[in-house]
């Protein structure tokens, strides 16, 4: 991805192909529900420390799947709003099962 794509239409097909394997998939999966609950929680409490948790959370486990399953760097280096919007729909996606885990 070594330019800036117009739209994110022409962004989502390369996001996919690097979030291909299996495990990168679940790991994304994992790290979103994660940053989703915490954000409930936030909003729950007010305390603001659930969002730095649910950030972490979901880089967390997502920077995992790329370094150690993937074997890719994450798009957000280069395209930081493509790509979280790419993880949010890539994530409803695979809900509504129109996209596949692997």
């Amino acid at each position: 991805m070594s330019t800036q794509p117009l739209t994110f239409a022409e962004f989502y097909p390369r996001y996919l192909r690097e979030h291909s394997r299996r495990g990168t998939r679940v790991l994304h999966f994992v790290g979103t529900t994660l940053f989703i609950i915490c954000l409930g929680m936030l909003l729950r409490t007010d305390n603001w420390n659930w969002l730095a948790a649910g950030v972490v959370a979901a880089y967390g486990f997502a920077w995992v799947g790329h370094f150690f399953v993937e074997h890719n760097r994450p798009a957000t280096f280069q395209h930081p709003w493509y790509s979280l919007l790419g993880d949010f729909r890539m994530y409803f996606d695979l809900w509504r099962g129109r996209e596949k885990f692997g």
